[in-house]
């Protein structure tokens, strides 16, 4: 469970970090949470019994005792250039790459954006084939190779993780990916997706399918805050990964939870008396590990 804060924020007034161009400061009125829901259904607000809702405990789930069978093909140079475009490279980053094969991702991050990059995989061959490139390209004091299995190599230092694995696979690693990375992180796929983690944004470039998600934190479900006014709100939470459904309170009685949305470790909660009066609105950060 992750500790947030209890101030209160002004929307309008509040700068906070804006996760899709890094950990860096941005201002609160470049952060679109809107765009969470780009190309899928819309993360609307859970009947008030929550009966519309499956949670799954991801937090629980024992890695499988197998070997990851992932068959070697090379990302187009181009494709590659594009992800590190997605994931919003810079050189604050440290990017992990699951399954680096040739290590040109990590080549890239390394020379393109002058980033950390450490490349994991289980093929000695591929790894020899990583160091000698990097080397050849002059960036070795940049990056690190591991010869190593993708559900046991720790990949937590990671800002951003790439991958182009399979199906089955990303959804081997979602549990790793959810509980050991910290909110904000981003993750870039080619090609295939998590299952039911839908992601917060996808793109296609010359007929490759991009996937992006954004590493969200785990919020309490009970949140409380006073307003300027002296209200106090009341909203209890329901999660699944990015997805926040609820119902409020305000002074006690039962209050219209117009908004809850979450993106990495920003948590923001909007809610009314009812249709005709003011909305009171929450801005939360994450704080902790």
């Amino acid at each position: 469970m992750f500790d947030f804060g209890t101030e209160e924020y002004s929307i309008e007034e509040q700068e906070l970090i804006d996760l899709e161009s890094g950990l860096g400061d941005d201002s609160i009125a470049e952060l679109d949470f809107r765009e969470l829901t780009l190309d899928y259904d819309d993360y609307t607000l859970s009947d008030p019994d929550f009966s519309d809702l499956e949670f799954d405990d991801y937090s629980d789930i024992d890695a499988p005792d197998l070997i990851l069978d992932v068959p070697y093909v090379p990302t187009d140079e181009r494709v590659v250039r594009m992800m590190l475009d997605f994931a919003n490279l810079s050189a604050k980053d440290t990017l992990y790459d699951l399954g680096c094969g040739d290590g040109r991702i990590v080549v890239a991050a390394a020379t393109d954006r002058n980033a950390r990059a450490i490349g994991i995989d289980m093929d000695p061959m591929r790894i020899a084939e990583a160091m000698e490139y990097a080397g050849n390209t002059g960036v070795e004091h940049l990056v690190d190779f591991i010869e190593g299995d993708l559900l046991e190599v720790d990949f937590s230092e990671a800002t951003v993780v790439t991958l182009y694995l399979l199906d089955h696979v990303n959804v081997l690693l979602r549990p790793r990916l959810l509980n050991e990375l910290r909110p904000g992180t981003r993750i870039v796929s080619h090609a295939f997706d998590m299952g039911d983690w839908k992601p917060d944004k996808r793109m296609n470039y010359g007929g490759a399918n991009l996937f992006k998600w954004i590493v969200p934190a785990k919020v309490a479900p009970v949140q409380e805050w006073q307003t300027e006014k002296g209200d106090t709100c009341r909203v209890e939470l329901q999660q699944k990964y990015q997805r926040l459904t609820g119902k409020a309170w305000i002074n006690g009685e039962k209050a219209i939870l117009k908004s809850a949305l979450l993106k990495g470790n920003l948590l923001e909660l909007i809610v009314q008396k009812d249709t005709n009066s003011e909305p009171e609105s929450l801005l939360k950060r994450c704080k902790g590990e």
